[in-house]
């Protein structure tokens, strides 16, 4: 258990997750005296390295890095705190058949001659459309930056609002197309007007099924695609890559600047409930029931257990209440860490030395009607019986995460829903997973030395995430921007005054990016110096 200082805090932040940590550190560089309180009995949220066999660490729940804001790593001094990443070789490897495979570059050319294999048309097609996706990436992205315009007044002030950002951004009318179809088509229907091949449009809708449980051909999903997009890694914008040390290197370089600026941090300090007094916030009451004294409280947990499980209902208005609790949070996602004593050997790329694939995303989902038949037999099942899945394997690049010889595998694998019996499903579904992998590299499951199944329910439970989500509130476009929790109070700001949310169920939403911290923070700062 950690404890530093009892002195009064100006603000308090409950959950010392990757953006509880960002919030943090922009609020104590801005003077205020900051405490973070966190449940668990270490940092880092989500986006923790933790040893799951003896001598095989990994990270447990987030996996890799790309969205990470580089101003956040410079402000934060995080690379002096010994931040180093490893960007992958290639973006993705997709196995395809037993001699046939489609890999993913950042190097559009590279893309282009891989797709040329399967369609000269889609060859042709991608300089066009990542063209698009980094014009109107770029929009987003800035938008990303900025607090959301408040739209209090209706649906009317949000429209308005809207059109505002729309014309700031000075596109010309195609692009203003473009925009207009990733923010609200199917990524299917998007990625059809583009390209022609089969295993090439499910290559690039992979990035809109990550996270989200629904079909590809559900309108609001080419966002996803976009969302996943806009970041960078070492100046390289749309790579992805791996944190030397596992995620957890990112929070715990967070976690030395937060003490280096005197932030107090309590680790094993559950809170069990906000404090309200009159219309504003007073502090928190732990779980052990002692408390803690602000007049500002910023909270990085989903919105649906800060105003579900944390606050009162009386404080709360009866209409903002009801829309929280039909907030949609759910991923239907299982998590698997895996001990390997060799690398996969895929009859498609074959060889057990360490080539290039190996250090990519290696993803299982050939065609879209296999990404549609995931999602299709988790509504009507258990789970899905032809899952996707997203494996890294980050030893590949990181010897200090496995054994001599040896390697830590992740598998992000969907579609897995929250409300099943996963006390008798959680090794079946495991085993499904494995027998989807081991049709492509046979020798995967017989490598195994030992793995750790974290199902939506375990997701819930050990990180807070309200149905398993991973971005504590889906990413559709009604969940986006203004509507992030909930319209009205888009802007960091709840509804008791005082009262924050720093999080990923605030704008602009999930994956390891840290601007819900800072773009909270800022906003703290400003009320604090108005009074």
């Amino acid at each position: 258990m950690t404890r530093r200082g009892d002195g009064a805090s100006d603000v308090i932040v409950i959950g010392a997750g990757h953006n509880g940590l960002v919030c943090a550190c922009y609020l104590a560089r801005a003077g205020l005296r900051v405490r973070v309180l966190e449940r668990r009995a270490i940092v880092g949220g989500a986006a923790v390295t933790e040893e799951f066999h003896p001598g095989f660490r990994n990270s447990t729940a987030s996996y890799t890095v790309g969205l990470l804001a580089p101003r956040i790593v410079d402000d934060l001094h995080l690379k002096a705190h010994g931040l180093r990443f490893v960007a992958r070789p290639q973006q993705n490897f997709l196995p395809l058949s037993a001699s046939e495979s489609l890999s993913i570059f950042t190097d559009d050319a590279r893309t282009a001659g891989e797709f040329a294999r399967f369609s000269a048309a889609d060859a042709r097609a991608l300089a066009g459309f990542r063209a698009m996706v980094r014009t109107v990436g770029g929009v987003v992205r800035r938008q990303m930056d900025r607090t959301p315009p408040n739209a209090g007044g209706g649906i009317g002030a949000a429209l308005k609002a809207g059109a505002v950002a729309l014309d700031a951004a000075g596109l010309a009318l195609p692009r203003r197309r473009d925009l207009a179809e990733v923010l609200l088509k199917p990524v299917a229907d998007l990625l059809g007007g583009w390209f022609e091949n089969d295993h090439v449009k499910a290559a690039l809708a992979f990035d809109a099924v990550v996270g989200n449980y629904a079909s590809p051909f559900a309108p609001g999903t080419a966002y996803g695609l976009l969302h996943h997009a806009l970041g960078e890694l070492d100046g390289v914008p749309g790579a992805w890559g791996h944190a030397i040390g596992g995620m957890g290197a990112i929070t715990t370089a967070m976690r030395e600047e937060a003490e280096a600026l005197d932030v107090v941090i309590e680790t094993e300090a559950a809170v069990a409930e906000v404090l309200v007094e009159g219309d504003g916030v007073a502090g928190v009451v732990l779980a052990d029931g002692t408390t803690r004294s602000a007049p500002r409280v910023a909270a990085n947990v989903a919105p649906k257990v800060l105003y579900l499980e944390l606050v009162a209902s009386e404080h709360l208005p009866g209409d903002f209440l009801r829309r929280i609790r039909s907030v949609r949070a759910e991923s239907a996602t299982l998590r698997i860490n895996v001990a390997l004593r060799e690398l996969p050997d895929f009859t498609c790329r074959p060889g057990l030395e360490c080539q290039d694939h190996h250090r990519s995303g290696i993803v299982i989902g050939p065609t879209m009607a296999y990404l549609e038949q995931s999602y299709l037999d988790a509504r009507g099942g258990d789970f899905s019986g032809s899952p996707v899945i997203e494996m890294l394997i980050p030893s590949t690049v990181d010897d200090s995460l496995a054994p001599q010889s040896k390697h830590v595998a992740s598998l992000f694998c969907q579609h897995f829903p929250r409300d099943r019996d996963w006390d008798a499903l959680r090794e079946p579904a495991a085993d499904t997973v494995f027998a989807a992998i081991d049709r492509f590299a046979p020798n995967f499951s017989d490598a195994v030395i030992a793995r750790q199944v974290l199902t939506p329910a375990d997701l819930e439970q050990r990180f807070g995430l309200p149905g398993g989500d991973i971005f504590h509130a889906a990413m559709s476009p009604d969940q986006l921007w203004i509507n992030r929790p909930v319209l009205g109070h888009a802007d960091y700001r709840g509804p008791i005054s005082g009262l924050y949310h720093c999080g990923a169920g605030a704008h602009p939403g999930g994956g390891v990016t840290g601007l819900p911290g800072r773009n909270a923070a800022r906003e703290i700062v400003r009320d604090y110096r108005r009074r």
